[in-house]
């Protein structure tokens, strides 16, 4: 048998290896809004191993409980899954969610106006 030792390398999505996941609240009006900047901020961090797109949801602030999911993520016949956004119409299409080619979207149109970007307020001198 093998010496077991200290784990080397970058882990990626799929390592069977206990790890910790990062929750980021972000408030914005509507599901469909939450679920709009969600998928941009993925397909923004689509380099990063760690991230699993697939595996992004959004919720109500009051229902944190109940889920929504953003990317498909369907499991497709030997060609990995379906990297569309979740509800798509037409065929699931192989690829890593949040970087399949989608319609030309910006955050400032982000669900239709339902957010317009960050609601920050000035500081006070």
């Amino acid at each position: 048998m093998g010496q077991k030792g200290p784990v080397t390398g970058s882990l990626g999505r799929g390592d069977a290896v206990p790890g910790h996941v990062i929750h980021l609240p972000v408030a914005v009006h509507t599901l469909d809004a939450a679920a709009e900047l969600a998928a941009l901020l993925a397909e923004s961090l689509a380099f990063l191993p760690e991230l699993d797109a697939g595996e992004v949801t959004v919720s109500a602030e009051d229902a944190q409980h109940e889920r929504h999911r953003v990317f498909c993520d369907r499991l497709l016949f030997g060609d990995g899954r379906c990297g569309e956004r979740e509800g798509h119409p037409g065929q699931c299409v192989a690829g890593v969610p949040g970087t399949v080619p989608g319609p030309e979207r910006s955050l400032a149109h982000a669900a239709s106006g339902a957010w317009v970007g960050p609601s920050v307020s000035p500081r006070s001198s």
